[in-house]
């Protein structure tokens, strides 16, 4: 496979030195943030594929797709409980 790359290299030796110069924790924050976006968009993209699903039908999918047909099958009588915010104090 050939990656496909249209950013200059300068800017892409710049990128590399400003990720150099973060901090651990900021790292680790940016992971985080992209973990979630990552999340985000892949549910999102779920919940257009199935127009009218309800949230946990969709949160169920994505366990498919994402740990696997095991875990979603193991998952499945729960799954009403998902989508749900925890209950407050």
């Amino acid at each position: 496979m050939v990656a496909i790359d249209d950013t200059h290299p300068e800017v892409r030796r710049l990128q590399f030195e400003r990720l150099r110069r973060l901090s651990i924790e900021q790292r680790l924050a940016m992971v985080g943030q992209l973990s979630a976006m990552t999340t985000h968009l892949s549910r999102q993209a779920i919940r257009m594929a199935m127009p009218g699903a309800p949230e946990h039908a969709v949160i169920l999918r994505w366990i498919e797709l994402v740990y696997g047909a095991d875990l979603a099958a193991r998952v499945a009588p729960l799954a009403h409980r998902l989508g749900r915010e925890a209950p407050g104090p």
